[in-house]
C-alpha cells in the first residue's frame, strides 16, 4: 500500500519536473490574460483599418465585404447546389430545404480529391476538374437535366464586388494554381461547365467557408452572426453594420464581412509575441510573411511548430537523449492529428510512445510526459489567441448594437475545433474572460460550409421572392408623375365646384370665405389675447404687437390638453374647459380680470358670415363633442365666457389655423398669399379673386379662401389611387367616407397605414418571420412621429429596431430595412399628394391675374411637415415639377397659427377704430364711397374686415418712400392708382389703411 503510495508521488513529481521544465522552455509561448487582452485591442484597430476605404490598401486584416445581406429565417425553400472548395478535399452537394411548417433539410453530397499536382497546375486544370465532378454528381442523382442555383464556397481571400462574382487576391493552403489570382473564380466555374457543354446551372452566390459555416448554424440558430473556421487553415466572419463598411455604397441593414484574420501580424503587430519556431515555420512556406497569425494556430502548423520545439529540445540533450530520427528531421512529419491524439486524457501519454516510437524514436516516460506538455501550450496558445481575436469580433457586435449584454452565437466548423479534446473548451473559457458581460453560445456546424452556401442562395432567392411580393403591394402607393398631374387637375375641379353658388353644396373641398381681405400693413399695435384649438392641445396666447422703430411681435403662452372625454362629451364641457384654461392663464399672466380683445384660431371646417361668426360644419380629428355641428362657436364661447362670470373678452375674429398661420407669415414676408397646415390634419388657404368667390357678393378685390381640402376626395374622385390600406383606415375611423385626402397625407393617420401595411407583409410571411405581436394589432400603436424619428438619416437601424421592440416585435435587422421602406412610401406619398394640391393653388393664383410667372410664398405649419426629415423637400419638389410657372418659396411659421389669430384681429381693431374715428367732410362714412377705382361695386357695406378707402384728391399717397406693403390710400381720384401701378404685386402687400 505504501509502495503504491509512493509510486504515485513519483510519477506526480515526475509530471511536475517535466512539465515546469518545459514550461520554462517554452516560457515565451505562454500568454498571459493581460497579454491576451492586448492582442485583441491589436485585432480592434486592425478590423478599423480593413474597413476604412483609406486604410485598407494597407490593412492585413482585409474585412472583404461578402455581400451577404441577411441570414436565415428559417423560411427558404427550394432545391440547390452547392461546391466546397478549401482545401484537399473537394465537396459536390444537393441540398433541399423546406418549410412546411417544420424546417426541414435534406442533404446528399460526394467528396471528390484534389490531387496535389492539381492544387499546383494551371487554373484551367483546376476548374475542368470540377466541371467535371459537379457532372458526376448531377448524372448519379439524375439532376443533369435541371438548372439547379449554386452557392460555391471558396475558402481562400477574395475580393467580392457583388455576391455572384469573386476576385481571388491570393492562394493560401498549399494552393498555387496559375492564373487564378486575380480572376473572376465564378466566371472560372462558368467557362469550364461551358466548354464541357452537357449542363447548366445558375450560380447564384460565391461564398467564403466561414460565410457558409454562419449561414448553415444560422439556419438553426437565427441568433448566429458569426462563423469561425479552425481547421487546416482559419478564418472568421461576422454581420457588420453597413454605415461602417466603406468599401460599399450604403449605410442601411448588415453585410457579412469575411475577415480574413488568417493574415493578421502580417504588418509586424504580433512580432513581440512571436517565437523563433514561428519564424521558422514561417520561412519554410510557401508564402513566407503572409497569413502570420494563421500559422500561430492553424492546423496546418499546429503539428510542424510542436516538431520543430521537438527537434531544438533534442539538439540541446533536453529529450530523448540527444538523439534524432529521419522522421522527425523531416517538415511535415508530425501532424497536427497527432497533437489531438496525445493530449487525450487517458490514453495520451501511450499514444504519444506510440507516435514518437513510429518517428523511429526510443522515448522514455519523461520523453513522453514533455511531449504531452509542449502540445498542451502550443495548442492551449492557439486557442488564446484564436479567442483574443474573437473577442474583439464580439465586442464590436455589441457595441454596435448598442446593448448592455449581448446574447449572440458563433457557428464554428474544422478539424481543430471539432476533434482536438479541449481546444474547444480553452476557447470558450478565453471568450467568456475576456468578455465577461457578454453570453456567447458556440454551434458547431455539422453539415459543412457546403450547407452553408445552399443556405446563402436559399436566402438570396427567398429574399428576392420576398422583395417582389412586398414591391408589388407598394407599387399602389408609388405616383407617378402623370397621376399626380391628375390630382393635381382633379383638386382643381374641386376648388372651381367650391367656390361656385350652384355647385358649392355638392363640392368636396368647400372653399369657406373667411372675410379676410388682406394681411398686415405693419401699423398695428396693442396687446390681444389669442386661442389655438386644432387638435388634442390647446394654446392661450398673448400678443404683444408694437409698430414704428421698435415693430415686432412679442408672444407669451401656455399649453393645455383636451382629455378625450372633453374632445367627445358635450359642447357645453368643450368650450367651459376653454373657458377655464383662458382664466388660468389670465392669473399666470398676473392679468386676472383684463379685457383684451382675442382672435380665435378654430382649426375645424366652419361657414363663415362674418369675421366674427364661424359655424361649425362638422368636427374632425377625433372631436365629437355635441351642440356644437351647425353653431355659431364664437357664440359658443361668449355664452362660456358669461356663464364663468370672472371676466368679459371682445371676441373680434374667428379663423381657421390655415388663415391665421398664412397671416403670421404675412407679416415677415408680403409675397405670402398662402396658408397651409401638415400637421394632426391638413389643409390650405389662399387669397382668391372676389369676382370667383359666388358665395360673397362684390366683384372687386380678393379675400382670404378657407379650402378645407381635407374632404378632397370624399366623392369618390379619388377611388383609383386609394388602396386598402387607405380604406382599412378610413373605415376604423369615427369618420368613415369624410376626410379622405387629409386620411392619405396627415399625421393622424399616416402611422396607421403604416400598421396596416406591416401587419399585411407579416400575415403574407413577409416581415417578421410572419409573427404578429398582440401590439401590432392596437389601432393607433404605430404613431405618425416613429415615421419621422425611422426616416431621420442620423438614425442607425438598431434604433429603428428599438422602436419595433417597443411596440413588442422581434425585428431582424432586415425587418428593420423593411419597416424604413413601407415608413419612406408612406411618408413620400403624402408629400406629393400634398404637393399636388398645393400645385393646383399656387397655378390658380397665377391664372386669376393672368400672369404667365407667379412669385409667390405659402406659410407653413404643422408637426408632420416640420419634424420629418424629408416630407417638405418632397413636397417642394412636386410643386416645382407641376407648377413650373410658379415660384413658391416655402415660409415656416414659427410661432404657430395663433401668432396669426392675434395680428388680424389687430388688424381688425385698427380697422375699426378707424373707421369710428372718421368720416368725410359731408358726413358720409366709409363704406359709402365711391370714388376709388376699386370700389363702387365693392361690396363695403358687408361686415368685412376692411372700409373702403375714402374719397382723395392727390396722389401723395405714392410718394416719400413709403413701402408699398405700408401703403395708406388718402387719394384714389387722381391717377395714377397704385393698383394700376403695381398689378402684379400681391394683394397681400396692398394694404387699405385709414388713418
Amino acid at each position: 500500500m505504501i509502495a503504491s503510495h509512493l509510486l504515485a508521488y513519483f510519477f506526480t513529481e515526475l509530471n511536475h519536473d517535466q512539465a515546469q521544465k518545459v514550461d520554462k522552455y517554452l516560457y515565451h509561448m505562454r500568454l498571459s490574460e493581460d497579454t491576451l487582452q492586448e492582442v485583441s485591442e491589436r485585432f480592434r484597430k486592425e478590423m478599423e483599418k480593413g474597413l476604412g476605404a483609406d486604410t485598407n490598401p494597407t490593412a492585413s486584416v482585409k474585412m472583404l465585404p461578402s455581400f451577404v445581406r441577411s441570414t436565415p429565417d428559417g423560411t427558404e425553400d427550394g432545391d440547390f447546389l452547392a461546391l466546397d472548395l478549401g482545401g484537399t478535399n473537394f465537396r459536390v452537394l444537393r441540398v433541399k430545404v423546406s418549410d412546411n411548417g417544420l424546417q426541414k433539410v435534406e442533404m446528399e453530397s460526394q467528396i471528390y480529391e484534389i490531387h496535389e499536382d492539381l492544387m499546383r497546375g494551371s487554373g484551367t486544370q483546376l476548374f475542368d476538374h470540377i466541371a467535371e465532378c459537379l457532372a458526376n454528381f448531377m448524372e448519379k442523382l439524375k439532376i443533369k437535366e435541371k438548372k439547379l442555383p449554386l452557392g460555391f464556397t471558396f475558402s481562400f481571400p477574395c475580393h467580392q464586388t457583388k455576391l455572384d462574382e469573386s476576385i481571388l487576391v491570393n492562394w493560401t493552403k498549399g494552393f498555387k494554381c496559375s492564373s487564378v489570382e486575380g480572376k473572376d473564380v465564378v466566371s472560372l466555374l462558368r467557362k469550364a461547365i461551358k466548354r464541357r457543354g452537357d449542363f447548366d446551372i445558375d450560380i447564384v452566390a460565391v461564398v467564403n467557408d466561414t460565410v457558409g459555416t454562419m449561414m448553415s448554424c444560422g439556419y438553426d440558430d437565427q441568433n448566429c452572426e458569426v462563423g469561425l473556421i479552425v481547421g487546416t487553415g482559419t478564418n472568421a466572419c461576422y454581420m457588420e453594420e453597413m454605415r461602417h463598411i466603406d468599401l460599399v455604397e450604403g449605410d442601411e441593414g448588415r453585410m457579412c464581412i469575411n475577415m480574413e484574420w488568417g493574415a493578421f501580424g502580417d504588418d509586424g503587430v504580433l512580432n513581440d509575441i512571436r517565437t523563433e519556431f514561428d519564424h521558422e515555420i514561417d520561412m519554410g512556406s510557401l508564402n513566407p510573411g503572409k497569413q502570420l497569425f494563421e500559422k500561430m494556430i492553424s492546423g496546418m502548423y499546429m503539428g510542424e511548430l510542436v516538431r520543430l520545439i521537438l527537434v531544438k529540445m533534442a539538439k540541446e540533450g533536453l529529450l530523448f537523449r540527444g538523439k534524432l530520427s529521419s522522421d522527425l528531421r523531416t517538415t511535415g512529419h508530425f501532424e497536427t492529428r497527432f497533437v489531438s491524439a496525445i493530449e487525450k486524457e487517458k490514453e495520451g501519454l501511450q499514444k504519444a510512445h506510440e507516435i514518437l516510437t513510429k518517428l523511429g524514436l526510443e522515448p522514455s516516460h519523461e520523453d513522453c510526459l514533455a511531449t504531452h506538455r509542449i502540445c498542451q501550450i502550443v495548442s492551449t496558445r492557439s486557442a488564446n489567441l484564436c479567442g483574443a481575436t474573437l473577442a474583439a469580433v464580439l465586442r464590436r457586435i455589441k457595441e454596435n448594437k448598442g446593448v448592455d449584454r449581448l446574447r449572440s452565437t458563433v457557428g464554428v466548423d474544422g478539424s481543430v475545433y471539432k476533434k482536438h479534446p479541449h481546444f474547444a473548451r480553452r476557447l470558450h473559457k478565453t471568450v467568456r474572460k475576456l468578455l465577461p458581460d457578454c453570453e456567447i453560445r458556440f454551434v458547431r456546424s455539422e453539415d459543412g460550409s457546403g450547407k452553408g452556401a445552399a443556405m446563402v442562395t436559399a436566402v438570396a432567392y427567398r429574399l428576392a421572392a420576398q422583395h417582389k411580393a412586398r414591391q408589388k403591394i407598394l407599387e399602389a402607393l408609388k405616383l407617378s408623375h402623370e397621376q399626380l398631374l391628375e390630382v393635381k387637375r382633379r383638386m382643381r375641379v374641386e376648388m372651381e365646384k367650391g367656390l361656385g353658388k350652384e355647385t358649392h353644396v355638392e363640392a368636396t373641398v368647400k372653399m369657406l370665405p373667411t372675410y379676410v381681405c388682406s394681411t398686415p400693413d405693419g401699423t398695428e399695435k396693442g396687446d390681444f389675447l389669442a386661442l389655438d384649438l386644432g387638435g388634442t392641445n390647446f394654446r392661450v396666447l398673448l400678443v404683444r404687437v408694437r409698430n414704428g422703430m421698435r415693430r415686432g411681435v412679442e408672444m407669451h403662452n401656455k399649453i393645455y390638453s383636451i382629455p378625450l372625454e372633453v374632445m367627445q362629451g358635450t359642447g357645453e364641457e368643450l368650450f367651459d374647459h376653454i373657458v377655464h384654461c383662458i382664466a388660468d392663464f389670465l392669473e399666470y399672466m398676473g392679468m386676472k380680470g383684463v379685457s383684451l380683445p382675442l382672435g380665435f384660431t378654430f382649426s375645424f371646417p366652419c361657414m363663415q358670415t362674418n369675421l366674427d361668426e364661424g359655424i361649425l360644419l362638422k368636427w374632425t380629428k377625433g372631436f365629437k363633442a355635441t351642440g356644437c355641428e351647425g353653431e355659431d362657436v364664437v357664440s359658443l364661447l361668449k355664452e362660456a365666457i358669461h356663464r364663468r362670470e370672472e371676466f368679459d373678452l371682445d371676441v373680434v375674429a374667428v379663423v381657421n389655423d390655415t388663415v391665421g398661420t398664412m397671416m403670421a407669415c404675412g407679416y415677415e414676408d408680403p409675397y405670402c398669399e398662402v396658408g397651409l397646415i401638415v400637421g394632426t390634419g391638413s389643409n390650405a388657404c389662399y387669397m382668391e379673386e372676389m369676382r370667383n368667390v359666388e358665395l360673397v357678393e362684390g366683384d372687386e378685390g380678393r379675400m382670404c379662401v378657407n379650402m378645407e381640402w381635407g374632404a378632397f376626395g370624399d366623392n369618390g374622385c379619388l377611388d383609383d389611387i386609394q388602396t386598402e390600406f387607405d380604406l382599412a383606415v378610413d373605415e376604423l375611423s369615427l369618420n368613415p367616407g369624410k376626410q379622405r385626402f387629409e386620411k392619405m397625407i396627415s399625421g393622424m393617420y399616416l402611422g396607421e397605414i403604416v400598421r396596416n401595411i406591416l401587419i399585411n407583409f407579416t400575415r403574407r410571411g413577409l416581415l417578421f418571420r410572419g409573427r404578429i405581436s398582440e401590439r401590432l394589432k392596437t389601432r393607433g400603436i404605430f404613431e405618425t412621429k416613429f415615421l419621422s424619428q425611422i426616416e431621420s438619416d442620423c438614425l442607425a437601424l438598431l434604433q429603428v429596431r428599438s422602436i419595433l421592440q417597443h411596440l413588442g416585435l422581434e425585428s431582424t435587422c432586415d425587418d428593420s430595412i423593411i419597416v424604413k421602406e413601407v415608413c419612406t412610401v408612406v411618408a413620400r406619398r403624402a408629400a406629393q399628394l400634398c404637393g399636388a394640391g398645393m400645385a393646383a393653388v399656387v397655378d390658380k393664383i397665377r391664372e386669376n391675374r393672368g400672369l404667365d410667372f407667379l412669385k409667390v410664398t405659402v406659410g407653413v405649419d404643422g408637426t408632420l411637415y416640420k419634424l420629418h426629415p424629408h416630407f417638405s423637400a418632397i413636397m417642394q419638389d412636386t410643386v416645382r415639377q407641376l407648377s413650373p410657372c410658379c415660384e413658391v418659396t416655402f415660409l415656416q411659421s414659427e410661432d404657430g397659427s395663433g401668432k396669426g389669430a392675434a395680428l388680424i384681429t389687430a388688424v381688425a381693431c385698427r380697422i375699426r377704430e378707424a373707421g369710428q374715428r372718421r368720416k368725410d367732410p359731408h358726413g358720409a362714412e366709409p363704406s359709402d364711397a365711391t370714388s376709388c377705382p376699386i370700389g363702387p361695386s365693392f361690396p363695403w357695406t358687408l361686415p368685412v374686415l376692411f372700409p373702403p378707402p375714402p374719397t382723395c384728391t392727390g396722389g401723395e399717397a405714392l410718394g416719400m418712400g413709403v413701402p408699398l406693403h405700408h401703403l395708406a390710400l388718402r387719394s384714389c381720384v387722381t391717377s395714377p392708382c397704385p393698383l394700376a401701378v403695381a398689378p402684379n404685386l400681391p394683394f397681400s402687400s396692398l394694404f387699405f389703411s385709414l388713418i
